[in-house]
Formats: C-alpha cells, structure tokens, sequence
C-alpha cells in the first residue's frame, strides 16, 4: 500500500488549495478514504471522511461548509478541497486509510496559511 499527497503549499487566509492523494497496492474502491492533519504541537486530528463509493462524506466541525473531500476511484485519488482557509488550519495533512486492519499513511504534505 502507498499513499502519496500533493498540493499543500503557502495560502494567505480566505485562499484556497486542493489536495490530492494518490493510492496504489491495493483495492482503492473497496476502501473508505481518510483525510487527517497535524498542526505543530497538536495531535493529530480526523478531518473528512468519505466511504468507498463516495455516497457518503463526514466532517470535523472546523471545517465543515469550507472543505469538501471526495474521489475518483478510476484514478485511484482522493482528493480535499480547501476553501476560506484560516491562519488555524496550517499543518500537515495526511491521507490515511485502514487495509485488512491496518492503517497506512502518506508522508504528509505542508499547508500554511498566512498573510
């Protein structure tokens, strides 16, 4: 399983960005895709959800109405949508997913949001 994520970058607040997540070694339709982050000194915090045929998305109260997640399963990718970003949504954001009972994590890629 490998999981690599695209996109992040320097945005100044009110921008927006669109994270991409490749997946491969495994059956990326059969499987719900997770978005987490991790901002410094923080745990690392669940963002968005979405179930294996994309009917279904959830998430965290922070950034409801502002991100949307979603996938092409044709292209193996999940990808986030980031808009009206704020100053508290820096981090680094991982895609994550839970094959056969394990968890599998991208290396993470870098959003900073500051003017």
């Amino acid at each position: 399983v490998q999981l690599v994520e695209s996109g992040g970058g320097l945005v100044q607040p009110g921008g927006s960005l669109r994270l991409s997540c490749a997946a491969s070694g495994f059956t990326f339709s059969y499987y719900v895709m997770n978005w987490y982050r991790q901002a410094p000194g923080k745990e690392r915090e669940l963002v968005a959800v979405i179930t294996s045929g994309g009917g279904y998305t959830n998430y965290a109260g922070s950034v409801k109405g502002r991100f949307t997640i979603s996938r092409d399963n044709a292209k193996n990718t999940v990808y986030l949508q980031m808009n009206s970003l704020k100053p508290e949504d820096t981090g680094v954001y991982y895609c994550n997913c839970n094959v056969l009972g394990r968890p599998y994590w991208g290396q993470g890629t870098q959003v900073t949001v500051s003017s």
